[in-house]
């Protein structure tokens, strides 16, 4: 979508949310995605050459960055001297993920195993380290009763037989040499029998389909040989047009994939292999924050580790596995075996059900006093926080379809609070509720100012501004509002003081772009971000092609920090902008940011797929 009118924007949100990039899957596939479905988590491994120098792996000789010959100079340096399979596998069970997909080959057609298809350049055969680091990964991983994935790239930019070498360099057209073509089709397929036949992958992931047709790469064939040695194998979507799930990349999508089966591929900080000098590490907190994001939209995250040439692991990466297993272990219940969440009309946060569907997971990442779920038909049997038993949540589920649970008596954690709702029957929610509406002078008379101010948010939200012609002014001064003795003087300070938000403002942003309430100003070109409680960590903000001019915190004039992860600058694919909001300016009732936009807001909403393209 190109329109720059938020307006427009809404009205082809229909036609981007039905678009089809996934596959389509059939009823025999269930049984087979079943494990694949259920374990939410799993630790995707970039280890090859490029580590030796600290380069994009293959890509780097591709693009002329370095030359092919110097490229290839590093098996020289790639010694695994301190590499301890056990180790890997033992970190990565802890972090909570149930498989682990790892480079057995990338685009520079270096193998980690000993291959003997013809030509091929091997980490046993030319390295320094002169081992298979690949059977001992394997081993370890099924002795731990963790699945196995092995990553395999389609092209080989090093082999004589494949047809591209690098970005300005093709060593012959396929149509004018079949034959040679050919033997390269049996090079590759060589390679996936030795990895079918020695290993026994539960999954093979392939990559850079792009480069070919189907008939090209004699996809359907290369499938056939992969079932003979496993029925059930899992195939990703890279094997043009033949595969089993999605696997979009780096974007966190703002809409779940059309592909009931997805997994999301992402990095901690910007490269997919060891790089000394990326510091661009993701937190701790926001990594954990991206797995509830993932769970809530009923995918999996492939989270990326990139190991040193020695075979050790970058401390920061071990930190952010170490904290992903403090909280996968405190909340196994609502990650592995749930299902996408609660639609957001109905609740304006991250949420996902358990199999059986009578248990609604809601994931928190603030500290606040209570949350509203609305058009829930059915009334919940119990409330709880996940691994705080001590927690006391109080209910209440009102005749109008919407339920307040309680959270003044719970300690938040860290990273992500999970409530649990369980029910005696899947729950009903209503598509076509009435949502809670209130007069200004109900607002207004409300003795508890956050409800009072969440309300205004809510309706503001839903493109109902009661302000309007409310006496509300611009700046908040010289209010005309009416006022009675049982008016709250602090919701009417907060109306003045965030009049700005509130004067002439329209309806929120769309589903999966913000996990909250939001309002649009009038020229659409400022959002304005409703932010409950005390956040755990900076403001996530999804699918915003615009630049952005400046943020600040609304009613108060402090300008805020912001960090935009995931940013490809070859591609109009935006990245996640977080935004930092310090502890002493959020407001006790609710923090209102506004996000000065360089032009009017124009939204992604589009599928993220893989990226063919790394310049």
């Amino acid at each position: 979508m190109k329109n720059s009118l938020i307006k427009a924007v809404f009205l082809g949100l229909t036609l981007s949310a039905n678009s089809i990039g996934a596959q389509v899957q059939t009823a025999d596939n269930s049984k087979k995605m079943e494990w694949f479905k259920n374990a939410k988590l799993g630790i995707f491994i970039h280890w090859g050459i490029y580590s030796v120098n600290g380069i994009s792996e293959s890509w780097s000789f591709f693009n002329n960055y370095i030359n092919h010959e110097n490229y290839l100079k590093q098996l020289n340096g790639f010694s695994a001297s301190e590499y301890q399979p056990e180790q890997w596998v033992n970190l990565i069970k802890e972090s909570g993920a149930k498989y682990a997909v790892i480079t057995t080959k990338h685009h520079d057609g270096i193998s980690l195993w000993n291959s003997k298809a013809e030509n091929a350049i091997t980490i046993p055969q030319q390295s320094l380290a002169k081992k298979d680091v690949l059977s001992p990964f394997v081993a370890a991983l099924k002795k731990s009763g963790l699945k196995t994935g092995l990553y395999f790239s389609l092209p080989d930019w090093s082999h004589p037989y494949y047809d591209i070498n690098t970005r300005t360099k093709k060593r012959y057209e396929i149509k004018k040499d079949p034959k040679r073509w050919q033997h390269f089709i049996s090079y590759y397929q060589n390679q996936l029998t030795e990895l079918s036949s020695q290993y026994s992958p539960d999954l093979l992931w392939f990559d850079g389909d792009w480069e070919h047709t189907s008939e090209e790469w004699k996809a359907s064939q290369t499938l056939n040989l992969l079932r003979k040695y496993n029925s059930d194998i899992i195939i990703n979507s890279r094997l043009n047009n033949h595969g089993d799930y999605d696997t979009p990349e780096q974007g966190v999508p703002v809409l779940p994939p059309q592909n009931p089966y997805w997994e999301l591929c992402y990095t901690m900080n910007d490269s997919w292999g060891y790089q000394p000098f990326d510091k661009a590490y993701k937190t701790p907190n926001m990594i954990v924050r991206t797995l509830a994001d993932v769970i809530s939209m009923g995918g999996n995250l492939l989270l990326d580790i990139g190991p040193k040439p020695d075979g050790t692991i970058p401390g920061e990466q071990i930190e952010i596995l170490k904290n992903l297993g403090r909280w996968t272990s405190k909340n196994q219940k609502a990650i592995y075996e749930t299902t996408r969440g609660v639609p957001f009309e109905n609740y304006k946060g991250k949420s996902s059900f358990s199999s059986s569907k009578k248990s609604l997971f809601l994931y928190l990442e603030e500290a606040k006093s209570f949350t509203k779920i609305y058009g829930l038909a059915t009334k919940p049997l119990s409330a709880k926080i996940i691994g705080d038993p001590s927690a006391v949540i109080t209910m209440d589920h009102n005749s109008g379809k919407t339920l307040t649970l309680n959270l003044s008596n719970v300690k938040f954690d860290q990273d992500v609070t999970v409530v649990e709702i369980t029910f005696e029957t899947p729950p009903v929610f209503l598509k076509d509720f009435k949502t809670e509406e209130c007069s200004l002078s109900e607002i207004l008379d409300e003795k508890n100012a956050q409800k009072a101010v969440y309300n205004i948010g809510s309706m503001l939200y839903n493109g109902n501004n009661l302000l309007n012609a409310s006496g509300l002014t611009s700046d908040g001064l010289d209010m005309k509002i009416s006022t009675t003795p049982k008016t709250n003087p602090e919701t009417l300070q907060w109306i003045s003081k965030h009049a700005e938000a509130l004067f002439e403002t329209e309806k929120g942003l769309p589903d999966g772009h913000y996990s909250g309430i939001s309002t649009v100003s009038k020229d659409k070109q400022t959002l304005y971000l409703f932010v409950e409680g005390m956040p755990t960590g900076p403001v996530a903000l999804k699918g915003i092609k615009n630049g952005i001019a400046r943020i600040r915190v609304v009613g108060e004039g402090t300008m805020l920090s912001h960090t935009i992860y995931n940013k490809l600058y070859w591609s109009d694919r935006p990245g996640i902008i977080y935004i930092d909001i310090p502890k002493e300016k959020l407001d006790k009732q609710m923090t209102v940011i506004a996000v000065l936009l360089t032009k009017p807001l124009e939204l992604y909403r589009e599928n993220v797929g893989a990226i063919e393209n790394n310049l």
